[in-house]
């Protein structure tokens, strides 16, 4: 309802502005308060407030917003009772919607609906529905690029006529999947992708939320935190492995053995394997050596963490080259603070010397029950020196976290994946090495601080913190 204002209509205000003081009197207990309201409402400045406020809101309320469309086209056929005319008025976003051919009727169909776009919201587009014209354009006898070019060239108003697809009762539910992109993408460059328009660009690190992943190989996401609902296309996990796997050359991977035998802090082991010979490609291999270590960055899925009260340490993950001082670190830290951090004991199948205590330097076990434990995946990584087995177990990490201490634990890259879960949600943190000329000049005098060999005589050793 509008109220216009006239000479009554103002009187009537002033009247009401002058007798509320009175109304508000019960509940005004001092009278400095009732003074400073029949003040207040006295005022000419206020009156003058007010009748600008409805003059401003009669005006606007006069106006019509609504988009001025064209009439419905004459030649509409009354039979086609399942034909539906659809106007979107389109703004500078895009329409939010992808068409394909269907191979089987040769029909323009609706391939999907992104969330969140104009066409979502609308609700009136609907995945399956078939397109029969575009502005009065018949489209039957056009590819799908041409439509498209056609929308693009469209301006204001865009009428569709459709025929009504099978839909799904009830809308699913947003899902609340996040991952963390692994690689730079930008959809202007990938040939594959069914619109460009569409795709959404991202770059490592970012967190993205996946709306849907009803199609195998383009999901749909939007970045996480953004304020526009409109979601775009991404490539699905799988593909994007697909895709990177088959552009990397293969390349014969030698098995990692122990070259000395671990002492000291060192709490990592490698696991030497037989070098296992396949003529199958590094995806379709998924169980093979070849793919297990290869880098193929896509997403790793997260989740909003806040640890809670009473909640263990998170698990921390030292990785690094070789000799870049990962031991060295982890012994500076127990012994600046040996009450909040721990390190794990390693197995071994080896006989306890003389000098050593079960569960201190070692946790001593049979080989054959190091071998069933290997085979049962109780080991992080497992090595074999002369004949004895050497390994970090899972239990041992778990056993430091029970004593509330945060776990020191350096292991190589490829053995990460193993150790991000629910349960440890590890801190990973790459000790960057140091220049070659760095190196160089650093280790010509370095000596190994943590262990010894067998003789008990220093190695020459570089020790470097980044």
């Amino acid at each position: 309802v509008v109220y216009l204002l006239s000479g009554t209509g103002l009187c009537g205000l002033y009247e009401l502005l002058s007798v509320l003081p009175s109304q508000l009197q019960a509940h005004v207990e001092s009278a400095d308060d009732r003074s400073f309201l029949h003040t207040m409402f006295g005022e000419r400045s206020l009156h003058s407030l007010v009748k600008s406020l409805l003059s401003v809101h009669d005006t606007v309320a006069q106006k019509s917003y609504e988009p001025e469309l064209p009439p419905l086209p004459d030649d509409i056929d009354d039979d086609e009772d399942s034909v539906k005319i659809i106007r979107l008025v389109k703004n500078k976003e895009p329409l939010g919607a992808t068409i394909k051919r269907d191979e089987r009727t040769g029909a323009i169909v609706i391939a999907r609906i992104m969330r969140g776009g104009a066409a979502d919201r609308s609700g009136l587009i609907h995945v399956g529905d078939e397109l029969k014209e575009v502005n009065g354009i018949p489209v039957g006898d056009k590819k799908p690029e041409d439509i498209i070019r056609i929308l693009a060239q469209s301006q204001g108003a865009i009428t569709f006529k459709v025929v009504p697809g099978i839909q799904d009762e009830g809308l699913a539910k947003e899902p609340k999947v996040y991952l963390r992109a692994l690689f730079d993408y930008n959809p202007e460059e990938d040939k594959a992708i069914p619109c460009r328009e569409a795709g959404l660009a991202f770059r490592r690190g970012d967190v993205l939320q996946v709306v849907c992943q009803d199609d195998a190989t383009w999901w749909q996401a939007k970045h996480e935190g953004d304020v526009n609902p409109r979601a775009g296309l991404i490539p699905s996990k799988h593909f994007q492995e697909r895709r990177l796997a088959l552009r990397r050359p293969m390349t014969n991977t030698q098995p990692q053995k122990i070259s000395r035998k671990p002492s000291g802090f060192r709490r990592s082991f490698r696991l030497s394997r037989r070098d296992k010979k396949t003529n199958k490609s590094m995806y379709e291999c998924k169980k093979s050596e070849q793919y297990d270590t290869a880098d193929v960055p896509t997403y790793e899925e997260v989740a909003p963490y806040r640890k809670g009260h009473g909640a263990k340490h998170r698990l921390v993950i030292l990785v690094g080259p070789t000799g870049v001082g990962l031991n060295e670190m982890k012994r500076k830290l127990l012994i600046s603070d040996p009450q909040h951090f721990g390190v794990t004991i390693p197995h071994t199948s080896r006989t306890k010397r003389s000098q050593e205590s079960d569960g201190v330097e070692y946790h001593f076990i049979s080989k054959h029950l190091f071998e069933t434990d290997i085979h049962n995946n109780k080991f992080i990584e497992h090595g074999e020196y002369k004949g004895n087995y050497y390994g970090t177990s899972v239990d041992s990490v778990r056993s430091v976290l029970a004593k509330n201490k945060v776990c020191l634990l350096d292991v190589q890259p490829h053995t990460l994946k193993h150790l991000r879960t629910a349960e440890f949600k590890p801190y990973v943190v790459f000790v960057k090495p140091p220049s070659i000329e760095r190196l160089r000049e650093t280790r010509k005098n370095a000596k190994i601080i943590s262990g010894k060999d067998d003789k008990g005589s220093s190695k020459p050793f570089m020790v470097k913190f980044i």
